[in-house]
């Protein structure tokens, strides 16, 4: 269908007529591209030096992050392995940044009525799905010494936190999309990357969002079911809304990707693109019609509160493929 998009995707589309293809100008932002990696990689051979497995703390850290900027569903896969360490019995939290929060340099433990706010959505949501110990810091390394001191746990997830450095770790996973992979190729500015490609070397375990060729451990995204904002009891399937015209809401990192998922199912949508981890007031989603709202989990956290009528929102889940489940059980008996 022909879509009327707002302005942040116009923006959106534009960066990624930058970082997805080898233009002139990603040609000329080259030399800012190669300082970039200098400073990435001194960065992280000095922490290499100084930093050490004996600076870990008791629990055992496992990074989960990427090396390309945006949304590559880095959130719900570690939503899925703490729920993997509480099926074998292990006692684990998770830290994060908290993006979005009004106070991203304070150090706050997440509680199910948490204001996302003050906390971040992804944080909160993640509370919600598997009700583990959760604190948001910018100093992981402080929010991770927070939750062992307190919970005396044996796994600390990190979502995201790969190039942060101060964090020493066990394990590093990274999430790639298995779709659009690195873009053109080239770090910041000129590329999407945070790291070169080359850093996959490194880590313990690379994974692909989406079937890929490329990645022996995969997994895939499902939808089962719209879940009313006002109330978690009334659901609404695929079919209920089949032909019907609604307001798609995304503030993620790859809108396109939601609304994607929309359209396979005939709904039709109007999109509305709102930047990542944007704070909703109630004005942004009130559209003087009757038509439903849907928006993704991660949007719904920020906007419960607004009590909106005939307003969804779509959970997703995670299948692995047999080789990434079996390498997530060997890792973890591992640390077991």
């Amino acid at each position: 269908m022909n879509y009327k998009f707002l302005d942040n995707l116009d923006l959106i589309i534009d960066i990624e007529k930058l970082w997805y293809s080898k233009n002139i100008l990603s040609i000329f932002l080259l030399p800012l591209s190669w300082l970039f990696q200098l400073v990435s990689f001194f960065r992280r051979s000095f922490y290499k030096i100084f930093r050490s497995k004996a600076d870990l703390i008791d629990s055992c850290i496992i990074v989960v992050g990427n090396i390309t900027v945006g949304g590559v569903g880095k959130t719900p896969f570690v939503a899925h392995l703490a729920r993997c360490c509480k099926d074998k019995g292990l006692r684990v939290g998770v830290v994060a940044r908290g993006y979005g929060r009004t106070d991203e340099s304070s150090l706050i433990e997440v509680l199910n009525d948490s204001d996302a706010v003050e906390v971040g959505d992804e944080a909160l949501m993640l509370k919600q799905q598997i009700s583990c110990p959760i604190a948001v810091a910018a100093d992981r390394t402080k929010a991770a010494m927070y939750l062992n001191d307190k919970y005396d746990l044996d796994v600390i997830i990190s979502d995201d936190g790969l190039q942060h450095y101060n964090l020493a770790r066990n394990y590093e996973i990274v999430v790639v999309d298995g779709e659009r992979l690195f873009g053109n190729g080239r770090c910041l500015p000129a590329g999407p990357l945070r790291e070169p490609i080359s850093r996959l070397n490194t880590v313990d375990l690379v994974i692909s969002n989406g079937e890929n060729a490329l990645y022996e451990y995969q997994y895939t995204v499902s939808y089962s079911e719209f879940v009313s904002l006002t109330s978690a009891d009334v659901k609404k399937s695929f079919e209920d809304f089949a032909n019907v015209k609604v307001h798609a809401v995304a503030g993620i990192g790859s809108p396109k990707r939601f609304f994607a998922v929309l359209e396979k199912a005939d709904l039709d949508i109007i999109p509305h693109v709102f930047t990542d981890h944007y704070t909703y007031k109630q004005a942004d989603i009130e559209f003087n019609d009757n038509l439903p709202i849907i928006m993704t989990e991660k949007d719904a956290v920020k906007c419960r509160e607004f009590n909106t009528e005939n307003a969804w929102y779509l959970p997703m889940t995670i299948q692995s493929n047999e080789k990434l489940g079996g390498r997530i059980s060997k890792l973890l008996e591992e640390i077991n």
